[in-house]
């Protein structure tokens, strides 16, 4: 299950789409379901507490998360239960900024993600990637950073 990014500070164009292309159009091997197949069922289960947008994600942006607690995990799990997913990619954040780790860096689109075990709400694997060296409003920006995180996740669902 792919979720729509969560936190958008100040990226044009819409992360979400650009990184929902980049995941579907790399292999046939992995089935995604998409924000809007869960939509979707969300729509037909009103009793179901959840909503793929504006999930209380600033964990991940504050410290090294193991495992997601409450409510974050109660929201994952009925999603995933509702669409039949094991795992879900959870884009935390997008933005444009330098990379702290190298001074002088030039700015560029990053994507910060998570893969979580829906079941038990561990991460399996949290990430930060960057786009190319190009100017925030640069269509490809976007496309080159979306692209990158498509090939680490695919990478590492061994898709």
């Amino acid at each position: 299950m792919l979720l729509p990014v969560q936190q958008n500070l100040g990226i044009p164009g819409d992360p979400s789409a650009e990184l929902a292309f980049a995941l579907t159009s790399r292999t046939d091997e992995v089935e995604w379901i998409l924000e809007e197949d869960v939509q979707e069922v969300l729509r037909r289960s009103p009793g179901i507490d959840a909503d793929t947008r504006g999930l209380p994600v600033a964990a991940f942006r504050q410290a090294a998360v193991e495992r997601i607690g409450d409510p974050l995990y109660g929201q994952i799990r009925r999603m995933a239960a509702l669409v039949g997913a094991d795992v879900v990619v959870l884009p935390v954040a997008v933005s444009f900024e330098a990379n702290p780790q190298i001074p002088g860096s030039t700015p560029r689109v990053r994507f910060m993600a998570t893969i979580l075990d829906a079941r038990t709400g561990r991460v399996l694997w949290f990430g930060v990637e960057e786009g190319g060296d190009l100017p925030r409003t640069d269509p490809l920006a976007l496309a080159s950073a979306a692209e990158r995180l498509s090939r680490t996740i695919l990478w590492y669902a061994g898709g």
